[in-house]
């Protein structure tokens, strides 16, 4: 699974698409937490982080929301930056 980016103790990933793996998500990994939030919406599809690193999580998918959709459409992964 790919590292898309690094920022504040947050990994965060992408798993290679597959037809049982949608929809479009990035899994970030905080410690011992992990969560899947859903690029679209920004919904948690699953896991959870404490609260503040959530908020950085979602913060940095909006801003990176286009780059992360594309990545997901043709799974050409590269690392994006942090948030800042």
């Amino acid at each position: 699974m790919p590292v898309i980016a690094r920022f504040y103790g947050i990994i965060i990933r992408m798993y290679f698409q597959q037809a049982e793996h949608t929809p479009p998500h990035i899994h970030a990994l905080f410690g011992e937490d992990m969560v899947a939030v859903a690029l679209e919406t920004g919904m948690v599809l699953e896991g959870h982080l404490p609260p503040k690193a959530m908020s950085m999580v979602k913060k940095w998918i909006g801003i990176h929301q286009d780059a992360l959709l594309q990545m997901w459409k043709t799974q050409e992964f590269k690392q994006l930056p942090p948030l800042a």
